[in-house]
Formats: C-alpha cells, sequence, structure tokens
C-alpha cells in the first residue's frame, strides 16, 4: 500500500495542521467509504468529536490523497 499526496492536499494538510498518520489510518480503516465526483473515493471516520473525510484516487494499492478535512458529525450522516 502506498501513499501518494496531491501539491493540493499537502497544502491542506499544513494549512490544517492535519496529521498524514490519521489521515491514512482513515483510509484503510474507515467507518464508511462512499463515491466521490470525478470517480473519486471518500473515506470518513470519526476522529475526537468530528469527522474526518479523505478524498481520494485509488490504482492498485496506490492511493492518491486529494484533500483532507474535519467537519461536523451531522453534516455527513
Amino acid at each position: 500500500m502506498e501513499f501518494d499526496y496531491t501539491d493540493h492536499a499537502e497544502e491542506n494538510i499544513k494549512e490544517r495542521k492535519l496529521s498524514k498518520k490519521v489521515i491514512e489510518d482513515v483510509i484503510i480503516n474507515p467507518e464508511k467509504v462512499i463515491e466521490g465526483r470525478f470517480d473519486r473515493k471518500i473515506a470518513q471516520k470519526i476522529v475526537g468529536n468530528k469527522l474526518l473525510r479523505v478524498i481520494y484516487e485509488q490504482e492498485d494499492n496506490i492511493y492518491e490523497i486529494v484533500t483532507a478535512y474535519y467537519t461536523k458529525r451531522e453534516r455527513y450522516k
């Protein structure tokens, strides 16, 4: 399993002070995965009292992270 981050994702991670370890854990052990736009997937997991959403593309064992962000749990039930 390999993780690659787009430039956009790298910027977001830095701005939002996110941990790559936590992001990768959400992809490996999601509570839920839904289909996103442009054939992307969205892995979701409760972390603390918020929902972490990770948008990524997958090809074989390579996961390209597009972006990640925390949001309110109630927003995406």
